[in-house]
């Protein structure tokens, strides 16, 4: 175990590795026009610039997790940023659409890797109670609070520079972070004696695939066309095989028994309701106040600043005392439910609303909520574990968040954009129907942050969260 000194600062540099891929997934949606007039994209074929992250980011995390138990954490991390850092290198000099694409869903695989053994490393750093409570703390305040970051960082280097930087700022990064890695983060021991679960890997992989692809195609294609039903069809029995595979096979890639934990079971169900309230509202808030109010890009990154800094606070100190003095159950429960205030306030919020009256309580409330939830919702999926399973179940959370999210937003957007068009066809001014259909968006998220701290207050196990869990054996071990 490293010194105390050295663990913090390995701390910052997992988490400026972590900034990294969350970062990314927000910076390029800023970016998007001026790549679609630089590439020639079509309107159509533009969203793959997203989408080919998404896939390949949503199906490989449970894979990736798996991989960093049995072989390693840093080595996978390594490797993972490696893949990121020079796919992003592949981004950043794209000049067809085709090598932008395919680079973008290389990327994914990297960024897979890299978040799916990230809280792993952190969390057999950090065994004390406290420590792992503050260091959940700055962990979640990174990957609550980087999306906006990247709103900002996007708007500032596509209009300095050009949308090539969003991608190259990324090497610089992925250098100092590998190095500083070697050199602070332990190497940590592989179970080489155990054989990775084949079988397993690829379908649940594939499932995850086809769901994802499935997802964030659906409004395209249409919830209910031949393709969506059959692709979700698809890895509805690609699923039920994996968990046949499991049951039977010796050494599983997931094994069963790990959501007999009814706290991590819970928190990744609580995850999927509130990271698809939370991944609605961001884009929905940004279009609002771009569309409706008309903000630059640049106003929309410094609105959120607000909530951010809120954030910040909570999070890098704050809220590891609240879950030291109150446990996990109150504080997830009680941040969800003002997560979901703030989401009610961007619900109705009017047509010629103001910043001070419209977006900035929201966004305190979301800040407050964001940062006082999340690091109990972490603790309660990771504290179950044994450290030959943190990077599995790192992986099950972040592909409950990531599902969550992608489905929230397909889903939400889709509600939205139905709303509009009923505004619209009622005679409703452009403004007012954008208006009503995001305030509709908002307003499910709401329900869904209301129901995911309903789950936290009376489903969560209190026990004895804050315990090392993460010693020789774990619980269930």
């Amino acid at each position: 175990m490293p010194a105390s000194h050295n663990r913090w600062w390995a701390l910052v540099v997992l988490c400026l590795g972590v900034l990294m891929i969350v970062l990314d997934t927000t910076i390029v949606n800023v970016a998007l026009p001026s790549i679609r007039t630089d590439l020639a994209f079509t309107e159509t074929s533009l969203v793959w610039v997203v989408n080919a992250y998404m896939l390949t980011f949503g199906g490989f995390l449970l894979l990736g997790g798996r991989l960093g138990d049995l072989y390693g954490h840093r080595r996978l991390f390594l490797i993972g940023l490696a893949v990121f850092t020079v796919a992003s290198l592949a981004c950043g000099v794209a000049t067809t659409q085709g090598l932008l694409v395919t680079a973008r869903a290389v990327q994914g695989l990297g960024g897979a890797v890299v978040s799916a053994v990230a809280l792993s490393l952190i969390m057999n750093l950090f065994t004390e109670p406290q420590e792992r409570a503050r260091a959940m703390g700055v962990y979640g305040f990174v990957c609550a609070g980087g999306g906006s970051v990247g709103v900002l960082l996007g708007g500032l280097l596509t209009s300095t520079l050009s949308w090539h930087w969003i991608f190259l700022v990324n090497l610089p990064i992925g250098v100092v972070v590998a190095v500083l890695c070697r050199a602070l983060v332990p190497a940590g021991s592989a179970q080489a004696e155990q054989k990775l679960d084949w079988a397993g890997a690829v379908t649940v992989t594939a499932s995850l695939l086809l769901a994802v692809y499935a997802i964030v195609n659906g409004n395209e294609a249409g919830w209910t066309s031949a393709r969506t039903l059959g692709l979700l069809a698809g890895a509805a029995v690609l699923m039920a095989v994996f968990l046949v595979i499991e049951a039977r096979v010796a050494s599983p890639l997931v094994p069963l028994g790990l959501f007999r934990h009814r706290n991590l079971a819970t928190a990744n169900v609580a995850g999927v309701l509130w990271a698809a309230a939370m991944f609605a509202w961001f884009f929905m808030s940004a279009l609002y106040m771009q569309l409706v109010l008309g903000y630059t890009p640049m106003q929309v990154g410094l609105a959120f600043l607000p909530g951010n800094l809120v954030m910040a606070v909570l999070s890098l100190g704050l809220s590891a005392r609240i879950v030291m003095r109150f446990g996990i159950r109150g504080p997830l429960a009680g941040g969800l439910l003002l997560a979901a205030v703030g989401l009610a306030l961007f619900a109705r919020a009017p047509v010629g609303g103001t910043f001070w009256v419209d977006v900035f309580p929201g966004m305190v409330l979301l800040g407050i909520g964001a940062g006082i939830a999340f690091n109990p919702l972490l603790l309660a999926a990771m504290n179950d574990v044994g450290p030959e399973d943190s990077g599995l179940a790192s992986g099950v959370v972040n592909t409950a968040f990531m599902m969550g999210g992608a489905l929230g937003l397909a889903v939400l957007a889709s509600a939205a954009a139905a709303r509009t068009a009923s505004l619209q066809a009622a005679g409703a001014a452009p403004a007012f129907a954008l208006n009503g259909g995001y305030g509709l968006a908002f307003a499910a998220g709401a329900a869904f942050a209301v129901i995911a701290g309903g789950l936290g207050a009376w489903w969560m196990r209190e026990g004895r969260p804050l315990q090392p869990a993460l010693s020789a054996g774990g619980p269930g071990h």
